[in-house]
């Protein structure tokens, strides 16, 4: 069975480059599966003096079980459609995706 990687990340080593669509402004944050290549997160945080990238490396921190500090936003500053690097986790992207979406790639 040929394992083909999704398109919403890479892993490069120790990194791993996550490809986001982000709508902020949502009740509460989430990971809600995926927008095209992009995997699709809500956040709690309003789109205002850049609250929602702060919230939104905070969230994929807490998600990767990693400090702030190994979390960067490497594009999309002000845009929906971000790229966000990780390093240093041992948890693995497929399972942040909702139980519905895991076996359908």
């Amino acid at each position: 069975m040929v394992t083909v990687q999704p398109d919403w990340f890479r892993r490069n080593g120790e990194t791993i480059t996550l490809t986001l669509h982000v709508q902020p402004g949502a009740k509460r944050s989430e990971i809600v599966g995926l927008h095209g290549e992009a995997l699709k997160i809500r956040l709690a945080a309003p789109p205002i003096e850049g609250r929602a990238n702060e919230a939104l490396l905070k969230f994929i921190a807490g998600l990767f079980a990693v400090p702030l500090r190994n979390t960067e936003l490497k594009q999309g500053g002000q845009s929906r459609h971000k790229v966000v690097a990780v390093t240093g986790s041992k948890i693995q992207p497929e399972s942040l995706l909702p139980d519905n979406l895991k076996f359908s790639q």
